[in-house]
């Protein structure tokens, strides 16, 4: 039997695709400022290779590769780690300033 997607199912679908390209988007650039603003290079790197977890092409590379999907929830926890490490460990404010003051 042939499951069909019904209209709702694509649009949760494309919804929950384009939150997660957003927070990869997101933590691209928090990757980016912690990387070249401030001396938290490695983590900046750190969280640009996590980054990769929340984009569409990497999911279906990884599952091509592995036979093997991260899985929503565990998504869902990593973007909350990020977060906290971002605005805790990572100073993401105090970089943001930094790097307001060199370009401007």
């Amino acid at each position: 039997m042939i499951h069909k997607p019904t209209p709702t199912t694509i649009q949760d679908t494309t919804l929950s695709q384009k939150l997660s390209i957003s927070f990869g988007i997101v933590t691209v650039a928090a990757g980016l400022i912690n990387t070249f603003w401030g001396n938290d290079s490695l983590f900046g790197i750190f969280l640009i290779l996590l980054s990769f977890a929340f984009f569409p092409f990497s999911t279906r590379i990884l599952f091509r590769m592995t036979g093997f999907a991260i899985p929503g929830v565990i998504k869902i926890v990593l973007a909350l780690f990020i977060v906290w490490v971002t605005l805790g460990v990572g100073e993401i404010f105090a970089k943001i300033g930094l790097m307001m003051k060199d370009l401007g």
